[in-house]
């Protein structure tokens, strides 16, 4: 029997990112940059009012006994003025010193203006600075008038003004290649001109099932026939991770049809997943066919449930291909375990698998010996602790392990060791988050 860990090495060692494409902008979040963005502009591209407020030259306002600068502001780079040296850091009345305002420059405006020694331009955030105006005095700095501007705080040169390149030079790489696309990314791609990446696009999973008792969702089954679930609940699983899915249906049992829809399916995927391949002898035809295509391992895994279940891979391209039975809880199970991370490998993410905490058991648990096991579970926070607390559900409403029901109500899965055969109300437990339910 293989280990959890030696099986998810193979799998996650398999995985490999589909061939670039160019993709729109819009189209990119979550993949996988494959190529080095460099700027050709400087972000930004012109002297630029980073709040609302009015253009000013700083040696007009600035230093002037009376008027004490703020704290220092991480965002603009403004500084107290006590520790710069500008002005005694006690309160000093106030002297006004009013400068005339001599006109207003709005965000995206094209239209030059020159700033004369003392006076004031009102600028938008976003505007360009004019001509002379070394700072921008923030409109709560003052007593905001309209023709006449009295300052109430001095302004040091620079001062709430984004200056060309502060963000990005020319021949700055704006976005590494092998970097995810988040919305930082997106961004900076955006500022570097670049409406195209390429990158790498989700990787195509396609999954299918085989069984002869299997029916599809419209058709009524008959005596010994049921719902294809599996394929449904991988499906969702494979699309949550970040994958491109189709759901291929039933394959036909007939061995040159189902030869063929395999071999199909293989050469269009980046990964190809077959529930009801594994577990009984129904299985034996698609596992012979399955042989002919590709190296197919059907080992069991150190795990319940899902122990029954295969790996290997197809075609001249040695396509990642994921047996599983046809039982939907188990397939659920070894979708997050394995599944889940060969597809977050694909996509260059770092972190492949879920989340785990410590949490402490709410509820007594029994395990299989031998075997990892993965129960449903509901993890919650104590309010005043800030402790984990997890809720197994198999010793609750939701019954057996081999019911789906029991996910349904499930936010986490606790993951018992091989050799823990037994938890009692409050045992440490690690625990997997899984999605959040609303």
């Amino acid at each position: 029997m293989r280990s959890v860990e030696d099986q998810l090495a193979a799998v996650v060692g398999a995985a490999v990112a589909p061939e670039p494409i160019r993709v729109a902008l819009t189209d990119a979040l979550g993949l996988m940059c494959a190529e080095e963005v460099t700027s050709t502009k400087q972000v930004p591209g012109f002297p630029q009012a980073a709040v609302d407020g009015f253009a000013v030259r700083a040696v007009d306002v600035g230093g002037s006994a009376g008027l004490r600068r703020p704290e220092r502001n991480e965002h603009t780079g403004a500084g107290e003025g006590s520790e710069g040296g500008d002005t005694p850091a006690a309160a000093q009345p106030a002297r006004e010193r009013a400068l005339p305002v001599v006109g207003e420059v709005p965000a995206g405006s094209q239209k030059p203006l020159r700033l004369q020694p003392r006076q004031a331009v009102r600028v938008a955030t976003g505007a360009p600075l004019p001509t002379l105006a070394d700072a921008v005095l923030p409109l709560e700095w003052t007593d905001r008038g309209r023709k006449r501007v009295t300052p109430q705080r001095p302004v040091r040169t620079g001062d709430f003004v984004r200056k060309p390149g502060d963000d990005i030079q020319p021949g700055d790489i704006a976005v590494h290649q092998g970097a995810v696309l988040g919305p930082a990314q997106i961004g900076l791609a955006a500022a570097a001109g670049r409406d195209k990446l390429l990158v790498y696009p989700r990787p195509r999973v396609t999954v299918m099932s085989y069984g002869l008792e299997l029916v599809e969702l419209d058709r009524n089954p008959g005596l010994g026939q049921v719902f294809d679930i599996a394929s449904y609940v991988v499906a969702a699983a494979a699309k949550e991770a970040g994958a491109d899915v189709h759901r291929a249906g039933i394959i036909n049992a007939e061995p040159r049809r189902m030869r063929e829809t395999v071999a199909g399916h293989v050469a269009k995927s980046e990964f190809v997943v077959i529930t009801g391949a594994v577990g009984g002898s129904g299985a034996g035809p698609i596992l012979e066919i399955l042989r002919e295509l590709g190296q197919v391992d059907t080992t069991r895994v150190a795990m319940h449930p899902g122990s029954v279940q295969g790996f290997g891979v197809m075609g001249e391209e040695r396509i990642p291909t994921f047996l599983l039975p046809s039982n939907p809880v188990s397939a659920l199970v070894i979708a997050e375990t394995f599944i889940r991370p060969a597809i977050r490998r694909s996509l260059g993410k770092t972190a492949v698998t879920r989340r785990t905490v410590k949490a402490r058991s709410l509820r007594e648990l029994d395990s299989i010996p031998g075997r990892r096991g993965y129960i449903r579970a509901r993890l919650m926070r104590d309010a005043d602790s800030g402790e984990y607390l997890v809720e197994p559900l198999s010793a609750l409403q939701a019954g057996p392990t081999h019911l789906l029901a029991g996910f349904a109500e499930a936010n986490a899965m606790v993951h018992l060791p091989e050799d823990a055969t037994h938890v009692r109300p409050g045992d440490i437990v690690d625990v997997e988050f899984l999605r959040q339910r609303s």
